[in-house]
């Protein structure tokens, strides 16, 4: 039975610019940043100073509480431990790395060539290890989402949807090392013991479906769910409710109605963690968009400038106007290329003038076509009242927390309202009252 979740929109693709090449290595960098923050949580305490020899794979910091480390992406000696530019639009403290491309390695994971022994809690600490947060986006840490839903999980879902335009790199992920998602799926389910697997993908990532189907053959207790394309599919909670058709209430998480959400990309790490001893040191990321001369996908080590991936794509066309860290509808325009691809980069987007979609003077008209698009039955006419009048009880009474960023209301705005920018801003304000 299909199910479709309230509100989403369709917009369009744009996947071809980047998904018709093969994925290549980008060239490393000599020098490589790591930000001590990349997931959701505590920020890491570093755990090297400058001057000190660092390898490939080594903790380089680690933290208390909801917090994963973060480790070397390449080999090499720490030039300064002190604050950088973030994609987030702030500074972070951060390790800097002069490559010397030796790539000498210093992993303190063992490999497990089979892993059927170890118990779940084993498990867990070694994806603790590796550094793993949500690559999807969200960068929540993987092991505390695991730990969770030990005993509360009878679902486990793997989000392969990537619904979001132009991103492509989970898309190409799946067409080579579909292998490594499907064994991290039985890892996940040696922690979970789930009653059902399933992998959800949407209907326009045929050559990715393809390749799955002719593996899954050798994974019976894995199902392979292909759902029709639209956006937010990807968002943990209208992913649960096109697959099951259960509707997680507001407040509560996927574990409350018996589910788990993992990205593909993250489920690939785990394997990696655990069948090969590796960390989290590199990742799959799009450069895409009509501003850049060749877009494609690059394997990327962690710490990688955004200008250095953008100059391996042949540079931005004369037009290009804006560049974005992540997709069109949910990523953060960037004002300095300097900043480094973390856990959660999936996608470098360039955009021209013939993108462009503001308005010099914007306008509520009172539509209510935001209304209807929300997939999270909110009202964002009044959160943009609200946010603009910073009116602190109002926006949270009307759950401005409960707003997943998804960018559809923005996105069928008439008047080109910057809804979803208002909507990040007033979290924030709530935030700040709160710990006043």
């Amino acid at each position: 039975m299909k199910h479709f979740f309230f509100g989403g929109v369709h917009p369009e693709g744009r996947k071809t610019l980047s998904n018709g090449g093969k994925l290549k290595a980008a060239p490393v960098p000599e020098e490589i940043v790591i930000p001590m923050s990349q997931h959701i949580g505590a920020v890491c305490t570093p755990l090297v100073k400058a001057g000190d020899s660092v390898g490939l794979g080594q903790k380089i910091g680690d933290g208390q509480g909801l917090c994963v480390p973060v480790h070397a992406s390449v080999s090499g000696t720490v030039l300064a431990v002190e604050p950088r530019p973030h994609s987030n639009g702030t500074k972070v403290l951060s390790v800097v790395i002069r490559n010397d491309y030796e790539d000498t390695p210093a992993y303190a994971l063992e490999p497990h060539t089979d892993p059927s022994g170890l118990s779940p809690e084993e498990l867990v600490h070694i994806i603790r290890e590796a550094g793993i947060a949500g690559m999807g986006g969200a960068t929540f840490p993987t092991h505390v989402k695991a730990e969770s839903g030990i005993g509360t999980v009878d679902t486990l879902i793997i989000n392969a949807c990537e619904c979001e335009p132009y991103i492509t790199a989970d898309d190409i992920l799946i067409q080579t090392a579909a292998e490594q998602i499907l064994r991290g799926v039985n890892l996940y389910r040696q922690i979970l013991h789930p009653e059902k697997s399933v992998i959800a993908v949407e209907d326009n990532k045929q050559e990715a479906i393809s390749v799955l189907k002719k593996l899954l053959p050798d994974y019976p207790e894995i199902e392979l769910r292909v759902l029709p394309t639209r956006y937010p599919q990807g968002a943990e909670k209208q992913l649960i409710f096109a697959v099951t058709g259960r509707e997680v209430p507001f407040g509560k998480l996927p574990k409350d109605v018996g589910c788990a959400v993992f990205n593909a990309a993250t489920t690939a790490a785990v394997y990696r963690a655990v069948y090969e001893g590796r960390p989290l040191t590199e990742r799959i990321v799009t450069v895409t968009g009509e501003g850049v001369r060749e877009p494609q996908n690059f394997c990327v080590r962690l710490g990688t400038a955004l200008e250095y991936l953008v100059n391996a794509s042949g540079g931005l066309t004369e037009d290009a106007r804006k560049v974005i860290c992540g997709g069109p509808m949910m990523g953060v325009a960037q004002e300095n290329l300097s900043v480094p691809v973390i856990k959660g980069t999936n996608a470098v987007l360039c955009l021209t003038d013939r993108q462009k979609d503001e308005a010099e003077h914007p306008e509520c008209i009172r539509c209510g076509k935001c209304i209807s698009v929300c997939p999270m039955h909110l009202r964002p006419l009044d959160l943009f009242r609200y946010a603009s009048e910073q009116a602190v009880d109002a926006l949270e009474q009307s759950c401005i927390f409960d707003c997943i960023e998804c960018g559809c209301c923005s996105y069928t705005c008439p008047g080109k309202l910057p809804l979803t920018e208002s909507f990040r801003e007033a979290k924030k304000v709530c935030k700040e009252a709160k710990a006043k």
